[in-house]
């Protein structure tokens, strides 16, 4: 009878997870936040609602490794390569160095605010309501960027590592308060122990991924890279407990790791679909199950503290965001601390730790999580609504070396949606003499390919970098370098194999006349209608990424597709699909697709 029970519990939470997500989306709440969503329905069900799920064992551990995954998959989202960016201009602030000041403001005005708690007896420890009131949850500032087509702008840079020091720091703080208050606090200083595995760890998986018989345990049903993060995981989390920390240092210091790492996107993609697919959702409901709202209503100064916390969490971003108002106006600066206002995962695991380690009372917990459900659903929907809309911007393609290939590209991207800058040494010059367009090609001349000398240029700050001059080592070079400094979109020009080859294990994309003369010939052998069509001077080839999710599993002969474009391949994952009218198309899907312009970008209109 104990085990139908367990079962049931653990059935109606997963399907609470499947549920909620299909229904935002059914309601047109597509904005709202999903864990947050998660949190309700687990209230709902839960100690505070209808209490027909029981905790039991099998719940607990799905629980604990949802919790130990988000913590895994926070330290994973931390992109170490913004750290590494130094533009700057008189019109923008340094975003490094701005992000650190705005946070040490924070953190200090934070432990101003927490002795006023403590002073008025809601709290005992100032800095354990310091490291409440100053964190920032990133799982929330980034697809709110991205969903405003800020997070490539200068404020949203600012924005975007003000959230990753403050996720960073207090995650770390709040590991070093739990193992001082924790029995074993006196062995604190055996953390050194667990950063220094770390650096190990690190060092080993570094080696480990330059062996060539690596690159075959990748393919196939082995999958040794997702095997490779799980036991880095449970090494660090097994390691932390064991020196008395908390183990939620080990699950954010392995995902640090591996996001040093640079994994390959796809390694990443898996690892969130394991996570924000299983794990992650029972975590949030088993939240809201345990939730005890009620003894908010019975502890006045639990009710009195939500309101005066989520001003401290206001103040505590908006003074420091202050200083932002030098370049930036006023609706931009308070849309910024708005959106810094908003807060999750480490309030939460902060309110668990606290009432286990007797700091907080079980009603103090739920008022504070119950502050950063509030802060979920207030925060993006206000900095929508203060912070100024942000225009696309053409991307900016960047073309080193000018030879019979890059000059026509050039002026087929200048055509399109691109803003294309060529660059070429003094000797080049000659080229740009045969007609006028060419003439009026944004030519940049510089004496020589170097690093130092493309970076003086401006070249590394483009979205689109090509690499195509004639020396092939150069290019790999350059390449590597603009992949050191964290840029995305990278091809480069080789033709020697055993460079090809390095080139594709860095992924890095690479093209070969050589080799393309060679598919080129064979498509003309194989598909030479398809060819043909595809040649059409005014249709050009486009991938356009499926991210609305009202397409998801829609057949293609259903699709609103636009007259006069044709679906050439699907992209899923590794998968190549032939496309066919009875093909479903998935979330996230790439779609090969030819036509005109006008209709392609009416056509990526509809899709994104």
């Amino acid at each position: 009878m104990e085990h139908q029970s367990s079962l049931l519990s653990l059935t109606i939470v997963v399907a609470l997870a499947f549920l909620i997500p299909v229904l935002l989306q059914r309601f047109r709440l597509g904005s709202f936040p999903v864990v947050v969503a998660e949190i309700l329905a687990g209230i709902i069900v839960g100690k505070s609602g209808l209490n027909i799920v029981q905790t039991e064992m099998w719940l607990e551990v799905l629980s604990s490794l949802g919790f130990i995954f988000l913590m895994f998959l926070s330290g994973l989202e931390i992109d170490f390569s913004l750290f590494r960016q130094n533009t700057k201009s008189a019109k923008e602030p340094h975003a490094f160095r701005t992000a650190s000041f705005v946070f040490l403001l924070i953190f200090g005005l934070s432990y101003l605010l927490s002795l006023t708690f403590v002073q008025f007896g809601f709290v005992s420890n100032s800095f354990f309501m310091t490291l409440i009131i100053s964190t920032v949850s990133l799982g929330v500032v980034v697809p709110v960027l991205k969903d405003g087509n800020v997070s490539k702008t200068s404020i949203g840079q600012t924005i975007l590592l003000t959230a990753v020091i403050a996720d960073l720091v207090t995650m770390i703080l709040l590991a070093v308060f739990v193992g001082l208050h924790s029995t074993d606090g006196q062995n604190m200083w055996l953390l050194l122990l667990l950063f220094a595995a770390g650096v190990i760890l690190y060092v080993i998986a570094r080696w480990l991924r330059k062996l060539h018989f690596m690159e075959h345990l990748r393919r196939g049903s082995i999958q040794i890279d997702t095997r490779a993060v799980f036991a880095l995981i449970l090494i660090l989390v097994g390691l932390s407990e064991r020196i008395g920390a908390e183990n939620i240092l080990g699950a954010f210091l392995a995902g640090v790791l591996v996001s040093l790492l640079s994994p390959n996107p796809e390694i990443t993609e898996k690892l969130e679909s394991i996570g924000y697919g299983l794990f992650i959702p029972i975590f949030f409901v088993m939240v809201g199950i345990n939730l005890e709202l009620w003894s908010i209503v019975k502890n006045p100064s639990s009710i009195l503290i939500i309101p005066l916390l989520l001003a401290a969490l206001f103040l505590s971003k908006l003074v420091p965001s202050l200083i932002l108002r030098r370049w930036y106006s006023w609706n931009i600066v308070i849309g910024s601390s708005i959106l810094l206002t908003s807060t999750l995962s480490l309030v939460i695991a902060a309110a668990q730790i606290g009432e286990r380690l007797g700091i907080i009372e079980a009603s103090l917990s739920a008022a504070f999580v119950l502050s950063a459900i509030i802060t979920c659903i207030i925060g993006p929907i206000l900095f929508k609504k203060v912070f100024p809309k942000v225009e696309v911007d053409r991307k900016k393609v960047a073309i080193v070396g000018v030879n019979r290939v890059t000059l026509p590209l050039s002026l087929d991207l200048l055509h399109e949606r691109y803003d294309v800058t060529l660059y070429n040494t003094m000797h080049f010059k000659h080229m740009f003499k045969e007609n006028e367009e060419e003439a009026a090609l944004p030519l940049l001349s510089v004496k020589d390919f170097s690093i130092s000398t493309l970076t003086q240029a401006g070249v590394f700050t483009s979205d689109y970098l090509v690499f195509a001059t004639d020396e092939d080592p150069q290019n790999l070079e350059l390449a590597l370098h603009a992949k050191y400094l964290g840029l995305e979109h990278i091809i480069t020009k080789i033709e020697d194999p055993a460079l090809q080859s390095r080139a594709t294990y860095e992924h890095i994309n690479v093209f070969s006349t050589l080799n393309s003369t060679r598919f080129l010939l064979k498509a003309l052998i194989d598909n030479p209608s398809l060819l043909r069509l595809i040649e059409k001077s005014h249709d050009t080839i486009r991938e356009i990424r499926l991210t609305k999710h009202k397409y998801d599993g829609i057949a293609i002969r259903n699709l609103p597709l636009v007259e006069d474009v044709l679906i050439l391949q699907i992209m899923r994952g590794k998968n190549s699909l032939v496309p066919r009218g009875d093909t479903k198309l998935h979330h996230k899907d790439i779609l090969l697709v030819t036509g005109s312009k006008e209709n392609l970008d009416l056509l990526q209109q509809l899709l994104k």
